[in-house]
């Protein structure tokens, strides 16, 4: 159990260090590049994100696939796929996709190039459907089953979500004594 405690808490600050990262590690007061205001805050830092995890799934060994941190915790595929599945729902509903059109998860038992291969796709989902924001659609509602969602609930939620996703990639990456790509220099 402490070991869990501890690969939790570096996770934790594996994330902080992947939202500075991904957030383009601007400096107070400085003026972004390139378009403002909220729609373009969120595609920065989807794209930010976006090359982070394909760098980490790009490079995990491929035998390292099935690398679990403890013995209770998801494999680096189950993690990856886990990205996939949640970009594909939530991407998938803001670009109107049916259900059965949406892109299928590989098993988390796949090779390494399935699993890559399912990512690149669901961030090809993501990409347009992060292209589609303006400013004037963030509150655009979207169902969900029963739910409904705002079409800036979706996008911040995407963010966020691949943000937790990536610190768990990158902690892994630690783990096997590589440096994730967020702290490349």
């Amino acid at each position: 159990m402490q070991r869990i405690r501890m690969v939790c808490a570096l996770a934790g600050w594996v994330g902080m260090v992947a939202t500075s990262a991904a957030m383009g590690q601007m400096q107070m007061g400085s003026a972004p590049v390139g378009p403002t205001g909220p729609a373009a805050e969120v595609q920065r830092s989807y794209a930010g994100l976006k090359a982070n995890i394909l760098k980490a799934a790009d490079k995990m060994p491929a035998e390292d696939y099935q690398f679990k941190a403890t013995p209770d915790v998801r494999a680096y595929a189950r993690v990856v796929n886990h990205i996939t599945e949640a970009q594909f729902h939530s991407c998938g509903a803001i670009n109107h996709t049916a259900a059965s059109d949406m892109g299928k998860v590989p098993a988390d038992t796949a090779d390494k190039a399935a699993v890559v291969d399912a990512l690149k796709a669901s961030f090809d989902a993501c990409d347009k459907a992060f292209a589609s924001l303006t400013d004037a659609n963030l509150t655009d509602m979207f169902d969900l089953g029963k739910a409904k969602r705002s079409r800036v609930g979706l996008v911040w939620g995407t963010v966020s979500h691949d943000n937790e996703q990536y610190a768990t990639l990158a902690l892994y990456l630690r783990l096997k004594g590589l440096v994730p790509p967020s702290s490349e220099k």
